[in-house]
C-alpha cells in the first residue's frame, strides 16, 4: 500500500546532499521525539529533477510540466516506497529560512515529522526553488 503526502507553501531556495540538511531534520524530528531519517540519493534525483522541471519551466507546483505527481516521480527515479511525502519552497536564502517557513507550515512540518519517513533528500535549484522528498523503501 502506498500512502503520500504533499504540502507546498510560496517560499524560497533549497540545499542539495549536504550533511547540515539531514542535521537540520534530524534536530527536528528530535525534538519531537521521532528517529533520525538517513539521506537518500534516489530521493534527491526525484526532488533534484522537479526543482529543474519547475525552473526550467517557471512555475512552483507539486504537480510537474507533464502532469507527474510525486508518486511518478519516485516511480522514475526508481525508489520502491511504501511513504513518501514532497515540501517545496521558493525564495528562501539559506537552509535556516527554508526550514523556518517549513516547521511554520502546518503541512510541511507533518510531512518532516511523519512517523512513517525513514529517509530524507533535499535539493536548491536555479531561483532558490527547494524541494525535499521523505520517504520510506518498502
Amino acid at each position: 500500500m502506498r500512502n503520500w503526502i504533499v504540502a507546498a507553501v510560496v517560499c524560497a531556495s533549497g540545499a542539495a546532499a549536504d550533511p547540515a540538511v539531514l542535521a537540520a531534520v534530524n534536530a527536528e524530528r528530535a525534538a519531537a521525539g521521532l528517529p533520525a531519517v538517513g539521506y537518500n540519493a534516489t530521493l534527491e534525483a526525484a526532488a533534484r529533477a522537479h526543482g529543474e522541471d519547475m525552473a526550467a519551466n517557471g512555475f512552483f507546483d507539486h504537480a510537474g510540466s507533464d502532469g507527474s505527481d510525486l508518486a511518478d516521480r519516485l516511480d522514475r527515479a526508481g525508489y520502491a516506497y511504501c511513504f513518501g511525502a514532497e515540501n517545496i519552497a521558493m525564495g528562501q536564502r539559506s537552509l535556516p529560512e527554508v526550514m523556518a517557513g517549513w516547521m511554520g507550515s502546518p503541512g510541511h512540518r507533518a510531512n518532516i515529522l511523519h512517523a512513517r519517513a525513514q529517509e530524507v533528500a533535499v535539493a536548491r535549484v536555479t531561483g532558490n526553488r527547494w524541494v525535499m522528498v521523505l520517504g520510506a523503501p518498502c
